[in-house]
């Protein structure tokens, strides 16, 4: 009998289970290692910018005018002019630790009560922050010895000596709490520490893998700097759940009075296929990001798809041979209460399941639109989204050191910490027509570079987006027209506008992409247009309300203190796009699963209300232990210091909660109920196809020779 390509899979891992086990461990020390060795890339202002900010700082790299990382000291007094002396100081600690230049004379403020001192670290702007370190110890030495007098400091290495440093802690709390979490959860989900310890440790070690050929790829494919982070949290949480689901599924089996071959071969062709489905639709949709014109996106693809990738071969090939291996003993280290407890819990999963599932299927009508009703009602507050690229002093807060530095700057002198920068290129740029409309900047703004032709002029915003756009469409046309010259803004808030003009051109092809990839793959797997147009919409209310929450919560501070956050006024702007996409995929794997099942029951002659519930019943357990896992680990990443690693965790901890509860168990259900026979509408093309493979029966006969178990490493 022909055999699905899971169960291929998973026999002949079974069957050769040293090659495999070794072969996986091989793998990972070989990427791991190289990786490390190699290191990771990051990307340029460039490489990260869009629209005119990118022309502008393209002009400048090809110039070979690099920016130097610039700081701001402020430094301010109760009186006028009594911050002279301590300004002094300020400037001549900072000259002695070697490591600035440029460094000018303190600017007073129009009250006379404040001072800006403004300098540029020497060497490359990329690695200032590994350099700035005395620089904020001399400050940091002023300030103690004059406590009457208040400094602050901000700039490119000090913020970026901040995030480096938040991002390292950060990493480790994630890594440190996510892990333990999940750990706990199987514990308590499976009542045996060996069986807890097999998920976690798949998953941690295509982490491992991926991180290490993430560094290999980075050096042809610059990468965001959180790249890693979102990679660990997409990689930790589905490499566990596809272990999961998989493990879940042979330990059902075994209960049901399955031999251990039996129940092994079941689980490859039913939960492994699932995997390999559910797997190829998330990699397929994160494939979608390849589409959005902007390089921070194409990182995070090119990570979200490694990482995926690995765990679904480890979770098709690595894991059979070690359960094969393992046999009875992968319920070593029972702790006895935990046990009966597991136990206990997958029978009230599968009754609990029943007491929802009865009222659902009897009405399903009222069901339906009340499920709908909820998740509209969570999505309301996305209408009023607003996006931008968020600040560093929005990104840690508005109490850290670095937000209040950049507030009272800001306050003081309007456009200081963050002046747009108006970059001009010429044929000649000493021509009489462009020194004309050059000084109308004026000329202590203006940094010619005569042998690159290249001139750079620095442009206060104290309005912000309103006086940027007086720049950009009057100052800088009036200015240059004529002139033969090219000039473009750059700068953070101008990088700002451009990234979110990008982002909703791009949105578009992202979305038309993965929902006909989405329709293809649904339609594909279970034969029915039905089922895959129900995916795509199901999927939409889970993100809708998930955008919903996000604007709540992050926009307009709804429940913020409750997470140890605040509302800073926007969602950052990668964050829709990156949501969507996520969701899209991580959605199918509860949908492939729950449907897979619901499908082998319908299959095996029940009629379509008998299969559902039959289905959902017995996806229950695995689908509710595999969402407290991804809820657990997406909510670590929400108590983290970034604001968006916070805008992430959140929303994606709520989607997959909302999707395993509302629209997996009530939403679902009743709309397949409403449907009927229509759900297995096969369209006339894919009826000559073959049909795939769900039921137990073909699973179970899949393979004439038994899966060797028990004790032995031997191929």
């Amino acid at each position: 009998m022909r055999r699905n390509l899971a169960a291929r899979i998973g026999v002949w891992s079974a069957h050769h289970r040293r090659t495999a086990i070794l072969g996986w461990l091989l793998f990972v020390v070989l990427a791991t290692g190289i990786g490390g060795a190699s290191g990771m890339v990051e990307m340029t202002d460039a490489e990260n910018a869009t629209g005119d900010s990118a022309r502008a700082e393209q002009i400048l790299d090809d110039a070979g005018l690099a920016h130097p990382a610039g700081e701001l000291v402020m430094v301010s007094a109760a009186k006028a002019g009594e911050w002279r002396d301590a300004a002094r100081e300020v400037s001549a600690a900072v000259e002695r630790t070697g490591e600035v230049r440029n460094l000018a004379a303190p600017i007073p403020s129009k009250d006379g009560k404040d001072a800006l001192i403004t300098f540029d670290m020497k060497g490359d702007a990329a690695t200032s922050a590994d350099r700035v370190q005395p620089v904020l110890d001399a400050v940091s030495g002023v300030r103690e010895k004059r406590p009457d007098i208040t400094i602050h400091q901000f700039g490119d290495a000090s913020a970026g000596k901040w995030l480096g440093d938040l991002l390292s802690e950060d990493f480790k709390k994630a890594e440190f709490t996510a892990v333990p979490l999940a750990l706990g959860i199987l514990l308590v989900a499976f009542g045996a520490v060996v069986a807890a310890l097999l998920p976690v440790g798949l998953a941690l070690t295509a982490c491992m893998a991926a991180f290490g050929l993430l560094s290999l790829a980075s050096h042809q494919l610059h990468l965001f700097q959180t790249t890693y982070s979102v990679m660990f949290l997409m990689g930790f949480a589905v490499g566990v759940d596809y272990c999961l689901f998989y493990l879940r599924r042979e330990r059902d089996e075994r209960a049901a009075g399955r031999d251990a071959e039996t129940a092994l071969r079941i689980a490859a062709a039913t939960s492994g296929r699932a995997v390999l489905v559910s797997g190829l639709t998330v990699m397929v949709a994160m494939a979608g990001m390849f589409l959005s014109g902007l390089m921070l996106f194409k990182g995070f693809a090119l990570a979200t798809i490694t990482v995926v990738l690995i765990a679904v071969l480890g979770s098709v090939t690595v894991l059979p041979a070690l359960l094969s291996w393992l046999g009875d003993r992968i319920d070593a280290g029972r702790v006895p209460l935990l046990n009966r407890r597991s136990r206990r819990g997958a029978r009230a999963s599968g009754s609990f399941a029943g007491t929802i599932l009865g009222p659902v299927l009897a009405r399903p009508k009222v069901f339906a639109v009340s499920a709908v009703v909820v998740l509209l009602a969570l999505a309301a507050p996305a209408l009023g989204m607003k996006t931008e690229s968020l600040g560093l002093e929005k990104q840690f807060g508005s109490d850290s050191e670095l937000s209040v530095a950049y507030r009272n700057i800001e306050e003081t002198f309007p456009g200081g910490p963050a002046p747009a920068l108006l970059v001009i290129q010429a044929d000649d740029i000493d021509s009489p027509e462009l020194r004309k409309a050059l000084a109308e900047f004026g000329p202590d703004k203006v940094t010619v570079h005569r042998a690159q032709n290249v001139a750079e002029i620095e442009v206060p915003l104290p309005d912000g987006r309103s006086d940027l756009a007086e720049l950009r469409d009057e100052r800088v046309p009036a200015a240059f027209d004529g002139t033969g010259a090219q000039a473009y803004v750059t700068g953070e808030l101008a990088g700002s506008v451009d990234f979110n003009d990008q982002l909703k051109r791009g949105i578009v092809p992202v979305f038309a992409f993965i929902t006909a990839v989405t329709f293809l793959l649904m339609l594909f797997c279970f034969r029915s247009y039905v089922i895959a147009v129900t995916s795509i919409l199901l999927n939409l209310l889970s993100v809708g309300a998930a955008y919903g929450v996000m604007v709540a919560v992050f926009q307009h501070g709804w429940g913020a203190s409750l997470i140890g956050s605040e509302g800073v006024g926007a969602i950052e702007a990668w964050m829709p796009l990156f949501v969507l996409v996520v969701l899209f995929g991580l959605s199918m794997d509860y949908h492939v699963f729950v449907v897979s099942r619901i499908r082998e029951a319908r299959q095996s002659g029940l009629d379509t209300r008998a299969a559902i519930d039959t289905g959902i019943r017995r996806t229950a357990g695995a689908v509710t232990g595999a969402a407290v896992i991804m809820v657990a680990v997406f909510a670590v990443f929400g108590t983290l210091s970034m604001q968006d690693m916070q805008q992430m965790g959140v929303g994606l901890a709520v989607a997959v909660l909302l999707d395993a509860t509302i629209v997996r168990m009530v939403l679902l259900p009743s709309v397949m109920a409403l449907l009927g026979e229509r759900n297995w509408r096969t369209p006339r093309g894919l009826s000559r196809l073959p049909s795939p493979e769900h039921g137990e029966a073909e699973a179970a006969g899949a393979v004439a020779e038994p899966v060797p178990s028990g004790p032995g490493l031997h191929g």
